[in-house]
């Protein structure tokens, strides 16, 4: 399926749902038309964050592109550290109406610098699997900013957890509850966990992949099993039952869901309160804000927030919110640089040196990224833009309507912070690609470039042999 975006598609608004007024999206508009208004040259360094142009050049936290480039080579993963900061400053002030701790989905961008920065800020942590703990725990964090969640974790991270004192532990089934009941016993522990519930909700994303609370899907306890399961944990000696947890999918742009979701967990609390809980204290309310790819108004952040606190502000319990994509996608673009133009049966293709194995979206999601010249040229084609490696499905874009690059120009790919370098591969034995920060007018390598000898460096030409006694 091309990658086009028609009209009507560039000009939806994120956000809108049965709980969005007409009053809301207006006031989205003006602040969008202010903003388009205010031209970025007067805009004071301070202000000046994430990527924008100046003079016609794409620039990122006041630091050029094209001298990243220079500096570091191509392609490059490039993350803005103002947008982040800025993006996380906005959630908070969102949900300030009811207690909250914002714990950052790591599988988004587990980099360890982007891990640091949002420490800083306050962030807690939510892991998938013993290795996300470890870069955590890297990273500066302590056991009780980590939710750990995961639909298959093993003994070895059970049994890790549970040493370092996580928070929370979102529990997917009742054999996983019960496995938890048994490490715990061993260790002479208890464990506190949260009851993932699958709210079973319709939600429309970008991809079917990224729909998590709908009926039938391998994440969370099914919605009509939770009380049968919480009861049988309020019977464990091992276990204490602190939590409910849900996640209705990624790239969720109405609140519609959000709001069904909290209701049927809010009705699962009663029950289970009424069943004899007495230690619940969180509602982890899962992620999936959505970001803007393409010229989309950006989420209502503001309105999800009044949502959350009407709906559990009363209840006293404390909010848990795991934004991932939200928080870094738009904070960071793939920079590549044009190798060849070619023509191929009445097509025109810019061939560029980043690959499906440095960002597999929108090959594996079709999904769409905004390509750009980091310098136009003023002219424009409509071409693919691909990459070089040896399949067929390896773009970044797909009958795109570009700016006219030539051999060696900068391309940057934007809204490649989240599901970016975190999904890339060493596929055609390509080496992984460097990360770079930047922050007000200076710019550093977090994750060095892998160099050849990287790529054979755990293996052996001859195994060591062992025979089965």
């Amino acid at each position: 399926m091309p990658q086009v975006r028609c009209a009507l598609c560039r000009r939806s608004s994120l956000g809108e749902s049965v709980l969005s007024t007409t009053r809301d999206a207006d006031r989205v508009d003006a602040e969008l038309q202010k903003a388009a208004a205010t031209p970025l040259r007067e805009t004071s360094e301070s202000e000046r964050r994430g990527f924008y142009r100046e003079h016609g050049v794409l620039l990122c936290d006041g630091t050029s592109l094209e001298s990243v480039a220079e500096a570091v080579g191509t392609p490059a993963y490039l993350y803005s550290v103002g947008e982040i900061q800025a993006q996380y400053a906005r959630l908070s002030a969102a949900l300030s109406g009811v207690p909250h701790r914002i714990h950052y989905s790591v599988k988004a961008n587990s980099n360890l610098a982007i891990l640091g920065i949002l420490r800083a800020l306050g962030s807690g942590v939510d892991i998938v699997s013993g290795g996300e703990m470890y870069r955590a725990q890297s990273a500066g964090f302590k056991g009780r900013d980590i939710v750990f969640s995961g639909v298959g974790k093993t003994e070895r991270e059970m049994t890790e957890a549970l040493t370092l004192g996580v928070l929370m532990i979102n529990v997917e089934s009742e054999e996983e509850l019960a496995r938890w009941d048994e490490v715990a016993g061993r260790m002479g522990r208890k464990a506190a966990v949260a009851l993932r519930v699958n709210p079973e909700v319709m939600v429309d994303t970008p991809h079917p992949y990224t729909r998590t609370g709908v009926k039938g899907m391998k994440f969370g306890i099914p919605f009509d099993e939770t009380l049968v399961v919480a009861r049988r944990a309020l019977g464990m000696k091992n276990i204490s039952l602190i939590g409910l947890d849900m996640h209705v999918g990624s790239q969720i742009s109405q609140f519609e869901p959000y709001e069904i979701g909290l209701g049927r967990l809010l009705q699962l609390k009663n029950e289970i309160t009424e069943a004899g809980a007495t230690e619940l204290e969180y509602l982890d309310i899962g992620g999936g804000l959505a970001v803007s790819y393409d010229e989309e108004h950006p989420v209502d952040v503001e309105g999800f927030g009044a949502v959350v606190e009407r709906l559990v502000g009363p209840t006293g319990l404390k909010v848990i919110v795991e934004p991932g994509r939200y928080l870094v996608g738009n904070a960071g673009v793939l920079l590549t640089r044009v190798l060849y133009r070619k023509r191929s049966g009445g097509k025109q293709f810019v061939i560029v040196d980043a690959g499906m194995n440095d960002l597999i979206r929108p090959s594996h999601y079709n999904a769409y990224h905004r390509i750009e010249a980091v310098r136009p040229s003023g002219g424009k084609i409509t071409a693919d833009i691909v990459g070089p490696v040896c399949e067929s499905g390896d773009f970044l874009g797909l009958h795109r309507d570009v700016d006219d690059a030539k051999p060696g120009d900068l391309i940057a790919v934007r809204s490649a912070g989240a599901y970016g370098f975190v999904m890339a591969s060493n596929y055609n034995s390509r080496p992984r690609i460097s990360e770079v920060l930047i922050e007000r007018g200076r710019f550093g390598v977090v994750t060095e470039r892998e160099q050849y000898s990287d790529l054979v460096r755990k293996e052996r030409l001859e195994p060591e042999w062992k025979k089965v006694t």
